[in-house]
């Protein structure tokens, strides 16, 4: 099959970022032609100005429609776009060149219905953007849940660097309506609807991830409520891994508490995994001082995280409520006029 390529691109309010991710487009190494369809969620600062600027260097459509989340703006682009496959990005990626080249040959020596690629640092982030990347990414924190190279068979996409082909789309119904979280459920029915998923590793993006520490901690948290609604809706899928930052809080706190009363082995742990983590992060990142700012995000991404999972997985538990009652923060109202 002749694959058509589609860029799928939700924008909010975020012009400065969508012109670096077309700058970068214009730069793809990929000889086949594509097509960049951008969807403005009822931005009130929008990037019509911006956009126009390109219209004669790319093959591209701009879609302005009201708010209604980054999910469904994803779904109103796909049912849009005239590709037979998609590859969905955030506004806050940059490609480098040869991105679109090893994706299609990814694809040519082993075909796959959605596929997912890493997030990487760019030279030209800041320090704390850096340190936050290192948080999500690594091996050694949340970033090692999500899956690798050593389990591609069940790797679970993100949406900031996601590929699903137009068949798996109209077999799913694309996105649902929470957010975070609408990217590992529309995996999660990719893979009940019998298609299967996989890494790309060098199909890389740089995420810029343009927030500070109470936006990150913020993030995170949610990330960490949507997880048990997650589970809660696909049992199937539930790990022990999803309660690790819980209970290194929980452990911390109580090596905390045998320290004041004069037994100090527990906190050894944590001494010897923030070590681990620093050496990590400085070889990565070849600077002892964001290898710091690493540390410091670490401790919000699992603060943030396991106080968000606990928290959501009482009230799962013990309310009969629905997760859209009791969490409405985490849920876009899907706006049915948008055809």
């Amino acid at each position: 099959m002749k694959l058509f390529f589609s860029f799928i691109i939700p924008v909010f309010n975020r012009p400065n970022e969508i012109k670096e991710l077309l700058d970068s487009l214009l730069l793809q190494t990929y000889s086949g032609a594509f097509e960049v369809v951008i969807v403005e969620d009822g931005s009130t600062i929008n990037s019509e100005a911006i956009i126009k600027t390109y219209t004669n260097k790319l093959t591209l459509s701009y879609f302005k429609k009201d708010n209604s989340g980054p999910g469904d703006s994803r779904n109103y682009g796909m049912r849009r776009a005239k590709g037979n496959y998609f590859i969905v990005l955030d506004s806050d990626c940059i490609l480098p060149p040869q991105y679109l080249s090893e994706v299609n040959i990814a694809l040519e020596n082993q075909y796959v219905d959605c596929f997912g690629g890493p997030d990487a640092a760019h030279e030209s982030f800041t320090p704390v953007q850096k340190g936050i990347n290192y948080a999500m990414t690594s091996f050694f924190t949340t970033g090692g849940i999500r899956g690798g190279k050593t389990a591609v068979d069940k790797f679970q996409p993100r949406s900031f660097n996601m590929g699903i082909s137009k068949i798996a789309f109209e077999a799913t119904g694309g996105y649902c309506n929470i957010h975070p979280g609408e990217d590992p459920d529309l995996t999660i029915r990719i893979w009940n609807a019998g298609f299967e998923t996989k890494l790309i590793a060098d199909a890389y993006v740089y995420h810029k991830r343009r927030i500070d520490w109470h936006k990150f901690y913020i993030q995170v948290n949610k990330f960490g409520m949507v997880r048990p609604i997650l589970n809660q809706w696909h049992p199937e899928i539930r790990k022990i891994t999803y309660w690790f930052p819980s209970l290194f809080c929980i452990g911390f706190l109580l090596a905390l508490f045998f320290l004041a009363l004069g037994v100090s082995f527990l906190l050894y742990f944590y001494v010897v995994y923030f070590l681990v983590l620093f050496i990590d992060a400085t070889l990565k990142n070849k600077s002892l001082a964001i290898a710091l700012l690493a540390i410091a995000a670490v401790c919000i991404q699992f603060i943030g995280y396991g106080y968000g999972f606990l928290k959501s997985t009482i009230m799962l538990n013990f309310n009969a409520k629905k997760p859209e009652e009791m969490f409405p923060k985490l849920f876009f109202k899907q706006n049915n006029s948008i055809p």
